[in-house]
């Protein structure tokens, strides 16, 4: 028999993150998302509990639990207000860069970094170059969930890379994770203030920020999912709730198979992370079946709703905006496609086809 329990410690976990997120997220994500930020006294609840050194090494003072164990909250949290989970992250994926190549010394300077300004936050950018230390950077990207950024890591094929001087930001209006705040990133002609490169590290990292990404995603599709779902069960046509007409009561349940698909693959993946086990394409896989049902679940979620579901009264509208806005990190639904196609078509691959591998090389 398989046993799909997470066991009474990550139980207890996703008991506390559920608390705390409906105390301090859900009655406020509406203020939360018109003032772009997270009250100081939610970030302060936050990091009480222990949720903001999750990952962080019992060696620098972390919890030093699993991948596992970060998504089950990123998704408790995200089920609540995702802006507000990414605001209160503020090293986010950054970490898994700074963590894997760089260890203690890495994740220090991050730190270091993002304490020095208050308020702001790491930003991690996928590169398909590696950098070398005191290389002068200059870059753009076009949109990043925040509105103030500290330090900027920048995650190659085989190394990762630190910029903290010459960074930039201009505010940008933004349509989801709002909370979080949204601008257009600039580096100038920084200096490179510190390199690692190792190319399996480098892909594990890559790995960990699309479970950080997907992981949100889950939440805010099981919002989406329950929300209408319950809508459906209370709205009346034709003389009974709408989900008992045999093509909505089918549309309810494609929904909720959607979500439980992709939250199976996502936790699969963040298994074999925990366990030291190569997880490049579960991962990239993972997150590409996250956006491809948000893009299935966020739309009809607000069809059940009708033209209420576009009204900011009720949630839904906020879920689509979100969840589209995270099927746009992380390199997004190609890079998560080709990703997880070069890894399955790789000769090494227990599912590699040997023509296909041989076609690949």
């Amino acid at each position: 028999m398989i046993d799909f329990e997470i066991g009474d410690e990550f139980a207890l976990l996703v008991d506390t993150t559920r608390g705390f997120a409906a105390d301090h997220l859900a009655a406020s994500m509406r203020d939360t998302e018109s003032a772009r930020r997270v009250d100081d006294a939610v970030r302060a609840a936050y990091a009480e509990i222990g949720l903001a050194d999750l990952e962080i090494p019992e060696s620098l003072d972390g919890a030093g639990l699993g991948c596992l164990a970060r998504c089950l909250v990123n998704e408790e949290l995200a089920a609540h207000d995702a802006g507000a989970t990414v605001a209160l992250d503020t090293l986010g994926p950054a970490l898994y860069a700074a963590l894997e190549l760089g260890g203690a010394a890495a994740v220090s300077a991050l730190r270091d970094a993002c304490e020095a300004r208050p308020g702001a936050r790491a930003a991690l950018l996928f590169e398909d170059t590696d950098r070398q230390p005191g290389e002068p950077v200059s870059l753009e990207a076009a949109w990043v969930p925040a509105d103030h950024v500290a330090a900027v890591v920048l995650l190659g094929p085989g190394g990762v890379s630190l910029v903290t001087e010459g960074i930039g930001t201009t505010p940008v209006r933004g349509a989801g994770l709002r909370a979080a705040g949204a601008s257009r990133l600039r580096v100038d002609d920084a200096p490179i203030a510190a390199a690692w490169h190792d190319a399996a590290a480098a892909h594990r990292a890559r790995a960990r920020t699309r479970l950080w990404v997907a992981s949100l995603l889950l939440g805010v599709l099981r919002a989406a999912c329950d929300f209408s779902r319950d809508y459906s069960t209370e709205r009346q046509a034709f003389g009974r709730p709408i989900a008992h007409h045999q093509a909505l009561a089918f549309l309810v349940v494609e929904m909720a198979m959607a979500l439980e698909s992709a939250r199976l693959l996502v936790h699969e993946a963040a298994w074999r992370i925990d366990r030291a086990l190569p997880a490049d394409a579960e991962a990239a896989g993972a997150l590409a079946e996250c956006i491809d049902a948000a893009r299935f679940i966020g739309p009809n979620g607000v069809q059940i709703l009708g033209g209420h579901g576009f009204m900011a009264d009720y949630p839904v509208e906020k879920h689509m905006r979100e969840a589209r806005a995270l099927g746009l990190l992380a390199g997004g639904l190609d890079a998560a496609v080709e990703e997880a196609g070069r890894s399955l078509c790789a000769a090494e691959h227990p599912l590699a086809f040997a023509g296909l591998a041989e076609g690949a090389a």
